[in-house]
């Protein structure tokens, strides 16, 4: 373990990526493959691979505790040294170093360190689990300390990103990147990723199902003609104001997650009910939204998301909520099917396999048996209802789950037309897509484009917030907010307007308990909240790091389904900034 803290105290001494990598893929090679693949998942900022659903569920209240007990600190003393650092770590390292010695400090091995988070997931209470940490910080250095403590927190703060570890096991092993990139996002495991790369297996990855793959993005565009500049034969579809959904289904379970990996199945439960059917296993990516049919014999609309926002972060849903706030799953692509990956495929290929795939029968349809269908969807998910409500339930169908409308467009008035139909119906606008694009999880390329033209927005990443004044003050209402400037985040504009008051409390409450420095009213955070922002124009500037400034920045929404890594980065404000000033 000591080994493991000074390499990361080597990985945050340099700004340099080549640098960062040539470290981890030296330090790699130098290991036992047991120990290599601990230091990969430790290394991502992670006590468990990606697809292990064990969590430490280990607070700060826990945290503080170990660290008060073994250093003989004070609350007050500790809160003083975390404003000093913004890092529960580095708190670690500095109180530590002066407690009393209990005893030989023992050369922990970073198998006995994952073995260690294992029992202190399993533990439950936080007695149990304040002991069994306490037990493993006890016995090591200051500096292991610290790296221990950051794992727990989920955040090594040196300038690492999972990205870059996949270079350095490429690296390291002498494998091609794509491959190591490949089998990592197949598996979700790095460690795992590193065995196979060490022994040039990397070929034999193969898929995990109910493993959350990256989403393929798209990319922003102002116009018609620039769509088309890109791609002559396009698909079209709507963009729809809902949040990206990826769907795992295999032999009657289903799971469904959410652009940050975070399963989401039990927000929207009657939609499992809905694909459980599916005649073979598959994962499908589209939008979940609200959904309104408004005439009988209609297909229905989408809502805007200020609907769903109100299904959103529920554990149990009822069936009256369900009834109000009804949903549909907007299928537009298919990743996995009937045992084969489909990623390489070309757009057009994927999209007849999804016309098939929703169009088949369903293997058990629902409603042969409507009681059993309502009595198996009240054990699962814990509701008590009515009679009506259990008609309701019962009667799920393949509805809740369309396949989402695509048109095709050759011509910049074609795209016109379309986008015209698109907002009469509600919708942000349209995604249009290469016809012969493969599938490219976690990218931003110009096979898929964005269209909403309206308003120009970026989606931005909270670094710091200020006390509002007049009726908000005491609630933290003045957001700044960055863009990625390569391994960075750089300041590039500041907001207050666009929230609701309770959105504000409840963010206050979130920015506090997150907060790592205070000067005056203003503190600064963790950078975690992302934001989408709008602005009229932009401007160069040397007010901010970014070297660009938003002319009358205002906050269009909360993106909880975003991680920070999926902000915006400088290029893209770059590149509207161009298109801006060249029209």
């Amino acid at each position: 373990m000591l080994h493991f803290a000074e390499t990361c105290e080597a990985i945050a001494a340099t700004t340099k990526k080549m640098e960062k990598k040539a470290i981890v893929a030296g330090y790699l090679w130098s290991l036992a493959a047991d120990e290599a693949a601990a230091a990969t998942i430790f290394l991502s900022g992670r006590p468990f691979p990606a697809y292990e659903e064990q969590t430490l569920q280990v607070g700060g209240a826990i945290l503080w505790q170990v660290i008060g007990d073994l250093s003989g600190k004070s609350e007050v003393e500790l809160t003083e040294i975390y404003r000093r650092h913004g890092d529960a770590g580095s708190v670690a390292a500095e109180t530590l170093q002066h407690r009393p010695k209990s005893g030989p400090v023992a050369d922990l091995r970073l198998t006995e360190v994952r073995e260690a988070f294992s029992e202190i997931a399993a533990a439950r209470g936080p007695a149990a689990k304040t002991a069994l940490l306490r037990a493993l910080l006890e016995g090591v250095t200051p500096l292991e300390a610290k790296y221990i403590v950051k794992i727990v927190t989920g955040d090594l703060r040196i300038g690492l990103k999972e990205s870059l570890v996949e270079e350095a096991i490429a690296s390291a092993f002498e494998a091609p990147l794509e491959q190591v990139k490949r089998a990592n996002m197949l598996i979700g495991d790095v460690g795992e990723t590193l065995r196979l790369a060490s022994a040039g297996k990397l070929a034999e990855a193969r898929l995990r199902l109910f493993h959350p793959i990256d989403f393929m993005l798209a990319s922003p565009i102002e116009s018609s003609e620039e769509a088309l500049s890109y791609f002559q034969n396009a698909a079209v579809e709507d963009k729809y104001d809902g949040i990206r959904a990826q769907a795992h289904v295999s032999q009657g379970e289903v799971r469904i997650f959410s652009r940050t990996r975070d399963e989401i199945t039990e927000s929207f439960p009657e939609l499992p009910s809905a694909l459980a059917g599916l005649p073979q296993d598959a994962i499908l990516d589209g939008e979940i939204v609200a959904w309104s049919v408004t005439a009988a014999g209609s297909s229905g609309r989408a809502l805007p998301f200020s609907t769903l926002q109100q299904r959103l972060g529920r554990k149990k849903v009822s069936a009256t909520l369900m009834r109000k706030i009804p949903v549909a799953y907007l299928v537009f692509d298919v990743l996995y099917a009937d045992g084969e990956l489909l990623l390489d495929r070309p757009f057009h290929e994927r999209a007849k396999i999804l016309d098939q795939l929703l169009a088949a029968p369903l293997a058990v349809p629902i409603s042969m048996n409507r009681s059993a269908v309502a009595s198996q969807f009240q054990k699962q998910h814990s509701l008590s209802f009515e009679d009506s409500d259990e008609n309701f339930l019962a009667n799920i169908s393949r509805e809740n789950v369309l396949r989402a409308p695509v048109a095709t467009a050759k011509s910049a008035s074609e795209l016109e037309t379309l986008f015209t139909a698109a907002r009469d119906r509600g919708n942000e606008g349209l995604v249009i897509k290469d016809l012969d694009s493969p599938y490219t999880p976690g990218r931003r390329g110009k096979a898929w484009l964005k269209m909403k033209r309206e308003l120009a927005t970026l989606d931005v990443v909270v670094t710091a917030v200020e006390y509002g004044h007049g009726k908000r003050i005491g609630v933290l209402s003045d957001y700044t907010f960055a863009v990625w400037d390569g391994e960075r985040l750089v300041n590039i504009g500041k907001a207050y307007s666009g929230l609701t008051d309770a959105e504000i409390a409840e963010m206050t409450q979130w920015f506090l308990a997150h907060k790592t420095g205070e000067r005056g009213l203003r503190l600064a955070v963790e950078p975690k909240i992302v934001l989408e922002v709008a602005f009229n124009n932009m401007m160069r500037s040397t007010r901010h790091e970014s070297g660009y400034a938003l002319r009358f920045p205002r906050i269009v929404r909360l993106r909880p389904d975003k991680r920070a890594e999926d902000a915006d980065t400088i290029e893209t404000v770059k590149e509207i900034f161009e298109r801006q000033h060249h029209t």
